[in-house]
């Protein structure tokens, strides 16, 4: 099963589910700016992934936090879930999961390859 996560007026998000639907690729949406996001979760993607590839530093949720703020979340992998699943946009969009296998950020071609 397909499980996409993110924000539904989001770009990315639109470009996503736009190229799923032209794939006619089914998917369950998880909206974790109103459904949130368990810490759980996170941790299968930091472990997977990384915090490179989950941190969204270039979004504005990122640059609106204090210099104290960003330390404090690159300092332990219990301080970053903790910024992750608190400010959910500081995650890049979307993240797809198809049995284990992720694809995180607009990427037309891994989406592609999701068939």
């Amino acid at each position: 099963m397909l499980k996409i996560y993110g924000i539904k007026n989001c770009n990315s998000m639109k470009k996503a589910f736009d190229l799923l639907a032209e794939l006619g690729l089914s998917y369950e949406f998880h909206d974790y700016k109103k459904q949130g996001l368990d810490t759980d979760t996170v941790k299968t993607w930091l472990d997977a992934l990384g915090q490179d590839v989950i941190l969204n530093k270039k979004g504005t949720t990122w640059r609106k936090l204090t210099e104290q703020e960003q330390q404090l979340a690159l300092s332990s992998e219990i301080a970053l879930i903790n910024a992750l699943t608190t400010h959910t946009s500081l995650i890049k969009r979307p993240v797809i999961n198809q049995d284990g296998h992720y694809v995180v950020g607009f990427d037309e071609d891994k989406i592609r390859a999701l068939k």
